[in-house]
């Protein structure tokens, strides 16, 4: 079949902390239908500014790709000063194997480094992420030559791969946010449904992840995840062909948890909009896209100024 089903791809999991990304990150859309593939994707957030106070998506001495260096001292904690922020960045390689034309499985092994400023201080941690594997199973789908749909259904569970005890030079340990791992292992379940009318499409995708705690007592109450994506189909010729996007997403979760009690810290509750691009070549596909935050919930956190991915995928 010449023109193959659209499948948008949702990695569904947080690979590096409690309160940042805690669904994984949109890594394109690809049109190779039951297409096995590996990919490596890069995803950068930062969360900047208390309410009232201007924040940006890259703030000052946070680097996109290097964490700034870390003065190494001590970190007690937001004194509403604007010029506070978090980084999460993280380099994934992907992997999707299908066993059967309805059944594919998922992994994700993350390198995490994540930079904090508080009160005129800055930190930096590097390290190896949580595992991640997940299966998915494509319940229906319909093809015809201007319509189309597909619904998938899947589940999965992020393993305590990443380390979560990173000290300061006193002995001290980090913040749950700031670690690589989280230290707890957790489930989800997810699904996805995608619909295209002609060279128009949508894909709808929501998750919902239950969280463990680790050896500190700590974890994060349970959490739910939607992201919305718009895409229009471009075939330039039969080898290349563009896909721009809009995208919105949104999450929530009530917060983290100590000694399974809420704390009433760090709860999220935000709507991210953007656009995204995807270009083909053959069985190559280049991702990428930008999120800045639309609205959100008066919360302790700073505030979520945007993310932004860029991924390459290899089909085959």
């Amino acid at each position: 079949m010449k023109r193959r089903l659209l499948i948008l791809i949702f990695l569904l999991i947080s690979v590096q902390t409690f309160a940042c990304d805690i669904c994984g990150c949109f890594m394109g859309i690809t049109p190779y239908y039951n297409r096995n593939s590996i990919s490596m994707l890069y995803r950068y957030r930062s969360f900047n500014g208390y309410e009232g106070q201007s924040h940006s998506l890259f703030p000052n001495s946070g680097s996109f790709f290097i964490p700034a260096r870390s003065q190494n001292q001590p970190l007690t904690g937001h004194n509403n000063n604007p010029t506070d922020y978090e980084i999460y960045r993280s380099l994934e390689i992907r992997g999707r194997y299908f066993i059967t034309d309805k059944l594919e499985i998922n992994a994700i092994v993350p390198y995490a480094s994540n930079s904090e400023r508080y009160n005129g201080y800055t930190s930096s941690i590097s390290g190896i992420g949580d595992v991640n594997l997940y299966a998915g199973y494509h319940l229906f789908r319909k093809l015809e030559d201007n319509f189309k749909q597909q619904l998938i259904a899947g589940a999965g569970i992020k393993l305590p791969t990443g380390k979560n005890d990173f000290k300061n030079f006193e002995g001290i340990r980090y913040s749950s946010l700031m670690q690589a791992g989280t230290g707890s292992t957790d489930g989800f379940v997810y699904l996805n449904y995608m619909i295209g009318l002609g060279k128009f499409g949508a894909s709808l995708n929501t998750s919902y992840k239950v969280n463990g705690k680790n050896s500190e007592q700590e974890g994060i109450a349970n959490s739910t995840t939607s992201f919305l994506n718009i895409f229009y189909t471009q075939r330039i010729n039969k080898d290349w062909q563009v896909m721009p996007s809009a995208q919105f997403f949104y999450e929530y979760s009530a917060g983290e948890k100590y000694k399974g009690q809420q704390t009433g810290e760090h709860k999220m509750n935000n709507l991210m909009g953007g656009l995204g691009a995807d270009i083909f070549y053959k069985n190559i596909a280049l991702n990428a896209g930008i999120q800045k935050n639309i609205w959100e919930a008066q919360t302790d956190h700073p505030m979520s100024a945007g993310k932004v991915y860029v991924g390459l995928t290899y089909n085959f």
